[in-house]
């Protein structure tokens, strides 16, 4: 019986891999790999690895995730490692639950080793802490996204204030749930960053606020994966940011 590993490849760049997840990536026999990972780390995996596109992205063709369960389980029946590469950690929105139920089931030995979540990745590249004395005593991450069978809900999260949250695979669903929010009497005022590509040579950061956040179209964006920053512990961030944004306009404005 095979062995299996969920590792998480972090959030985009290939060396924010921990070093325990690249030396069994360069071990495995097999890689099953999301649409998020790096190809450049892709080309670490041993040379004679069968290498498996299982990617998920919103609004594309992705691969279902009882197929994704089902190919494990075979894999693992036949190779000796098999490599669940995860982009950011297997544990954060990475359905990492159903895949160790049925690599359970089956019989095989079953390993998660963790990965830097967006969130984290975001907050170093902005070098914005979120938590932050006597301002924010706590980081929310969540989600608007639901299965297939499951009602939409802009029911995202609790907590004071001035707490930090981390909203993933949120931004095409932004103004029903950041409507919602202002609606229970959330501050409009409050700081938000949209996070493109992070981590990723594209990287790109937006400040707004959540009383604007129900009006920004996701069409403004580009294509890469958008982490949504919450949270009054992000106020020196936003404001730095708008004055580069400032600063950038007004030197194209005299070129």
């Amino acid at each position: 019986m095979g062995r299996v590993v969920l590792i998480g490849a972090g959030p985009g760049a290939e060396d924010l891999i921990t070093v325990r997840g690249l030396k069994l990536l360069m071990q495995a026999d097999c890689v099953f790999y999301d649409a998020l990972v790096s190809p450049s780390l892709l080309s670490e995996a041993h040379p004679n690895a069968k290498l498996v596109a299982v990617g998920k992205r919103c609004g594309k063709k992705s691969t279902a995730q009882h197929f994704i369960n089902k190919q494990l389980v075979e894999a693992a029946d036949k190779y000796p490692l098999v490599v669940r590469l995860k982009g950011g950690d297997p544990m954060v929105f990475g359905r990492a639950d159903e895949e160790i139920t049925a690599l359970k089931a089956a019989g095989h030995a079953v390993e998660v080793v963790p990965g830097v979540t967006a969130a984290l990745a975001a907050a170093s590249s902005l070098q914005a802490s979120l938590t932050l004395r006597g301002v924010a005593r706590s980081l929310t991450l969540t989600t608007p996204s639901v299965g297939a069978s499951e009602a939409p809900s802009t029911e995202l999260f609790t907590g004071t204030e001035n707490d930090t949250v981390a909203v993933y695979m949120g931004l095409r669903q932004a103004g029903p749930w950041a409507t919602a929010l202002l609606e229970k009497g959330r501050n409009p005022n409050t700081p938000v960053i949209l996070c493109e590509s992070v981590s990723l040579p594209a990287e790109k950061f937006t400040p707004l606020n959540l009383g604007k956040l129900p009006l920004f179209s996701a069409d403004q964006l580009t294509d890469g994966p958008c982490l949504i920053l919450i949270g009054q512990a992000l106020s020196k961030a936003c404001i730095k940011l708008q004055s580069i944004n400032s600063h950038s306009k007004s030197t194209k404005q005299v070129a």
